[in-house]
């Protein structure tokens, strides 16, 4: 009798040190999404963006892909050649405005050429073309000719960027191929879609655009700004509502030259993007949630 007890305690204790020795069963983690940032047009305003970055980066929220439309495009193109957040803001506070105005009074299409919008991108990014990105870019520009949206992913960056920004009226229009473009936000103010199309899952819209009610339009840029965002701005609503959060930092004071107003603008991106953090984490729980429903039906289906 004793050595029967003696025998299940042994193994009792066999069973035990078995069951300590084993290895844990691994938890594979949650699927992470590709998460897409769609930087919309706004001229000064595009400082905004620059503060939106700053605080998804803070979270560990940062984008995977970026597609930028106008001001959008200047930012975005940065971003993606591997710039932070705080790199960005440095080099917008030091922007000279001349660095970037190439005025001119024989212009055919607009008074400023875009030879040095050109080449100060060109400049920051060490002269990468758009397929060699740190991340996936695409620059909207519209076709002048054809009024089709143009989404470039290929090529010379600062023509790309260029050719975005070309405000019909003020700048001249890019010629690129023998055709001729000008500002993405005549076509797609908030480029969704087209960080759709570089793979994005989960897309964050960035709406900069002034809305007609609150424009306070003085002199020829604001102007054409104004005629534009009015323009698109039934068009841009409804390629934002294909996006997953939106936000919208308030910079409806500034106007469209106002590049003097970069560290309000700055301040304001950073506030409206802290405020959105709960509707981001939200829509990539329940992104994952769904793409883990679909690898169980698929499994069952094996």
């Amino acid at each position: 009798m004793h050595r029967r007890s003696l025998l299940s305690l042994a193994a009792v204790a066999l069973l035990l040190t078995a069951c300590a020795s084993a290895p844990p069963v691994a938890v594979k983690p949650p699927p992470l999404p590709r998460i897409g940032l769609a930087l919309g047009g706004g001229a000064a305003k595009g400082f905004a963006h620059v503060g939106v970055i700053k605080v998804l980066e803070a979270a560990g929220l940062t984008p995977t892909v970026v597609a930028g439309t106008s001001a959008g495009s200047v930012v975005g193109a940065l971003y993606a050649s591997g710039l932070s957040g705080f790199a960005l803001q440095e080099q917008s506070f030091a922007l000279d405005e001349e660095r970037i105005k190439d005025l001119t009074l024989f212009g055919v299409g607009g008074v400023i050429k875009g030879d040095k919008l050109q080449a100060y991108v060109n400049e920051l990014i060490k002269n990468k073309p758009l397929e060699q990105m740190s991340k996936p870019f695409a620059a909207v520009a519209t076709d002048l000719d054809s009024g089709e949206r143009v989404i470039f992913t290929r090529g010379n960056t600062g023509q790309a960027v260029r050719a975005s920004c070309s405000v019909p009226g003020v700048f001249q229009p890019a010629l690129i191929g023998g055709k001729r473009y000008v500002d993405g936000g005549l076509v797609s103010p908030v480029p969704v879609d087209a960080a759709r199309q570089l793979g994005a899952d989960i897309v964050i819209a960035v709406d900069i655009s002034s809305k007609a009610r609150d424009g306070k339009a003085a002199g020829m840029l604001s102007n054409l700004n104004q005629t534009i965002t009015i323009m698109g701005q039934k068009l841009g609503e409804q390629e934002m509502t294909r996006a997953e959060v939106v936000i919208r930092p308030r910079v409806g004071q500034i106007g469209a030259t106002d590049l003097d107003q970069k560290h309000v603008a700055v301040l304001e991106g950073e506030k409206a993007a802290q405020a959105a953090l709960p509707q981001i984490r939200a829509a990539i729980e329940r992104w994952q949630q769904a793409q883990l429903a679909r690898d169980a039906a698929t499994a069952v289906r094996r």
